[in-house]
C-alpha cells in the first residue's frame, strides 16, 4: 500500500489545485457538498462525450437528423453516449447553479480576494447555459428547431441592434444550415475552451485564496488544519465516483429526446423555451418583452456583478445566510415569492390588463411600465414588512432579497413548464 508521501507525488497536479492543508471545517460535506469539484468532473464528463458524438454528427440540415438516428440504432452503445451527454448538460446547469447559490449564501465573494472568482463563477455558469443552449439545435428535429426560434427571437427586442444582433447569430433572417453551423461551431470549439480556460483561472484564484471559505461556526473536533492528502482527496475522488455511477445508471433509463424532423413550415403549438430559459419566456406573458426579456434579465444580471461591492458593514464570509436572523428572513421571503407570484399570473391572466384599460398609450408604457410599478410596490411592501420584522443588516436583506427573486424565477419557469398548454394558455398540467 502506497505511503501518503507517494501518494503525493502520484497526485501533483491535484496537490497544485489545493493548498497543502486546509481547514478541518471546509472539508466538511455538508458545508459545500462537493459542489464545485462536481461541476467540474460534469464538464470534463460532458467534453469527452461530446468528442465521441462528434465521430458520427454531421452539422447539416439534410444529414444531422439522420446522423442522430444512425446513431441511436446503427452505432454500438450509441443511444447510451448521447444520453451521458444529454443527461450531462442538464445536471450541469443544475450543479452549477448550486455551487453559485452555496458560495452566495456563505458569502463567499467578499473582496479582495474572493470577488473575481465570483465574476469568473457567473461567466462560466453562463457558458454552461449558452453551451446548453447550442447543443439543443443539434438534433435539428422539431423540439429544438423551435425552442431556438424562440430564444433567438428574443434578442429582436433590444432597440436599434436587437435584430441585427438576430440575424448574427443565426446567420440569416431564419434559424437555417448557417445557424446550425454557427451553434454547432460555439458549441464543439468556442465555449468549451473558453470554458476551459476560465475554469484554470477559477482553480488558480481558488488556490490563491486558500481554498473554499471556511465555515465561522466550528465544533471542537474540526478546528485545526488538516492535509489536503489523504483527508479532502479521498472525499472528492469518493463522491465523483458516486456522482458517475449516479449519472450512468439513470442514462440507461433516461434517453435524450428526439421529436420528428424539424419542419420550419409547421410550428407545434405551444412552442416552449428550453427549461432553464422558459421563466424569461413566462416574463413575456406578463411584461413588454423589451422589459420581459431584455431590462429585467439585464438589471438581474447587473446586480449579481455588483454584489461583491455593495457596502457591507461586516464580511460575514463562512456563515450560511449570514446569520440565524438572515436565514429567517430568507426562509420567510422565499415563501412569500412562493405564494405572491402565482397569484400574480393568475391576476395577470384574468384580471389585470393594462393594454385594454389604456388602449391609446403606447404598449411599452401599458404592457412595460405600468406592470413593472405595480410589481415595484408589491416588491416596496415586501421590504418594509421585512424590515419591521427582522431588521436585517446589509448582509442579511441582499440575502433575504436574492432568495426572494430566486424563487419568483422559479415559479416563473415551473408555470411555463407545466402550467402553458396551446397557444401559451394557462390551465391544468392534466388538461394539456
Amino acid at each position: 500500500m502506497l505511503k501518503p508521501e507517494a501518494m503525493q507525488k502520484n497526485l501533483t497536479f491535484l496537490l497544485h489545485i489545493h493548498p497543502k492543508k486546509v481547514p478541518r471545517a471546509s472539508i466538511r460535506y455538508t458545508y459545500t457538498f462537493g459542489l464545485g469539484g462536481l461541476t467540474v468532473l460534469l464538464i470534463l464528463l460532458q467534453i469527452f462525450t461530446g468528442i465521441l458524438l462528434k465521430f458520427v454528427y454531421l452539422p447539416s440540415p439534410a444529414k444531422a437528423y439522420d446522423s442522430i438516428l444512425f446513431l441511436q440504432n446503427h452505432i454500438l452503445f450509441g443511444q447510451y453516449v448521447r444520453n451521458i451527454h444529454h443527461l450531462d448538460g442538464e445536471l450541469l446547469i443544475v450543479l452549477a447553479l448550486l455551487h453559485m447559490l452555496r458560495v452566495f449564501f456563505t458569502e463567499a465573494f467578499h473582496p479582495p480576494i474572493r470577488s473575481g472568482n465570483w465574476i469568473l463563477g457567473i461567466c462560466m455558469f453562463l457558458l454552461i447555459m449558452f453551451s446548453n443552449f447550442t447543443g439543443y439545435l443539434m438534433p435539428w428535429d422539431q423540439l429544438s428547431y423551435w425552442a431556438v426560434t424562440v430564444v433567438t427571437n428574443m434578442f429582436s427586442y433590444i432597440p436599434l441592434i436587437g435584430p441585427h444582433i438576430t440575424v448574427f447569430i443565426r446567420g440569416g433572417a431564419d434559424v437555417t444550415g448557417n445557424t446550425l453551423m454557427n451553434f454547432f461551431n460555439f458549441h464543439t470549439a468556442i465555449i468549451p475552451l473558453t470554458l476551459l480556460i476560465l475554469m484554470i483561472f477559477h482553480f488558480w484564484k481558488v488556490r490563491k485564496a486558500g481554498g473554499v471559505a471556511p465555515p465561522r461556526t466550528r465544533q471542537e473536533e474540526e478546528k485545526g488544519l488538516v492535509p489536503v492528502m489523504p483527508d479532502l482527496i479521498v472525499k472528492e475522488v469518493a463522491v465523483g465516483l458516486i456522482a458517475l455511477a449516479v449519472v450512468f445508471i439513470l442514462a440507461i433509463f433516461l434517453d435524450a429526446p428526439l421529436r420528428e424532423r424539424a419542419n420550419p413550415a409547421f410550428s407545434p403549438n405551444p412552442v416552449k423555451a428550453p427549461w432553464y430559459f422558459i421563466g424569461i419566456q413566462e416574463m413575456l406573458m406578463h411584461f413588454h418583452p423589451f422589459v420581459g426579456a431584455i431590462v429585467i434579465p439585464l438589471f438581474l444580471l447587473g446586480f449579481l456583478f455588483y454584489l461583491p461591492w455593495l457596502h457591507y458593514p461586516q464580511n460575514n464570509a463562512g456563515f450560511w445566510f449570514s446569520s440565524l436572523k438572515g436565514r429567517q428572513a430568507a426562509i420567510i421571503s422565499g415563501i412569500i415569492a412562493f405564494i405572491l407570484t402565482p397569484l400574480l399570473i393568475v391576476a395577470d391572466e384574468y384580471l389585470i390588463h393594462f393594454n385594454r384599460w389604456f388602449p391609446s398609450l403606447p404598449s411599452i408604457l401599458s404592457e412595460g411600465l405600468f406592470p413593472v410599478l405595480l410589481y415595484g410596490f408589491l416588491f416596496y411592501l415586501y421590504l418594509l414588512y421585512l424590515r419591521k420584522k427582522y431588521r436585517p443588516n446589509v448582509n442579511e436583506t441582499v440575502q433575504a432579497v436574492f432568495a426572494f427573486f430566486l424563487i419568483t424565477y422559479t415559479v416563473l419557469s415551473l408555470t411555463g413548464l407545466f402550467f402553458r398548454g396551446p397557444g401559451m394558455i394557462l390551465m391544468w398540467p392534466w388538461q394539456i
